[in-house]
């Protein structure tokens, strides 16, 4: 799903170039499909034919697999490259889905949508509050007054240490540095996957993003003039204590 897009100064794209290429690899375990099926199910049922935003969209996990469930989509992405692999896997739906290279503060539609979804972390990598209330105030101006639920996943934190994320094909994502400044979180991943022979492939890549917290977000949307429910975790049940990351 993003899925997600670190927007730095100006809007431009400062992450996701080496990882797009094995980011399916290493989000095997996601879930899409239940989390299209939970969003899907939410009431009021969207129309068969709505229009759906998928903000910061990534390879287009959730592209594809909305577009294959009948809707019509609009997916935006900050990462060139992240676009590249969300149009390839999205090549045999339908009713192609419309890609545009877009930072999410600066979204710009040619016309109404009925309803949007921006997943995983995306609105951390937008490391200015300013950028995130430019980007629901975006969201209001292009969902249609009579729209369907909409979600959002944020963070609220990270634990600090190392971790590590295998992929099926036998390679890893590590984060090998975590370190907090102004506010904002870097995290240096390093990407580790088999290459011929004996070899192994090897590169880096440095992601800025910030926390925010539910109080801060429900302040926003409603700023915005969107709606709001009670906050969720991955399903439908409140967020448990700890919990880093809510929609």
């Amino acid at each position: 799903e993003r899925a997600g897009a670190h927007e730095g100064a100006g809007g431009q794209m400062s992450s996701y170039q080496q990882l797009a290429g094995a980011y399916d690899e290493l989000t095997w375990d996601v879930g899409y499909e239940k989390r299209a099926d939970f969003w899907k199910a939410v009431p009021p049922q969207p129309h068969p034919s709505a229009h759906v935003l998928d903000l910061a969209c990534g390879t287009g996990s959730m592209t594809w697999l909305l577009a294959g469930r009948g809707y019509e989509l609009i997916a935006v992405d900050g990462s060139q490259e992240m676009l590249a692999a969300a149009r390839e896997k999205s090549a045999p739906a339908e009713v192609p889905p419309l890609f545009l290279h877009q930072s999410m503060p600066r979204l710009d539609l040619y016309g109404t949508v009925d309803a949007a979804i921006c997943c995983l972390d995306s609105l951390n990598y937008l490391t200015n509050p300013r950028d995130v209330q430019r980007t629901f105030q975006r969201l209001h101006l292009f969902i249609s007054r009579g729209w369907l639920p909409s979600t959002c996943g944020c963070r609220s934190g990270w634990p600090p240490g190392r971790t590590g994320v295998p992929g099926r094909d036998g390679g890893h994502l590590l984060r090998v540095a975590h370190r907090v400044s102004a506010g904002a979180v870097y995290l240096l991943y390093g990407l580790v996957h088999p290459g011929g022979g004996r070899s192994w492939d090897r590169s880096f890549e440095l992601h800025r993003q910030r926390g925010y917290s539910v109080e801060q977000l429900t302040r926003w949307l409603e700023e915005a003039a969107l709606p709001t429910c009670a906050p969720g975790a991955t399903g439908a049940a409140p967020p448990r204590t700890g919990e880093d990351r809510v929609y």
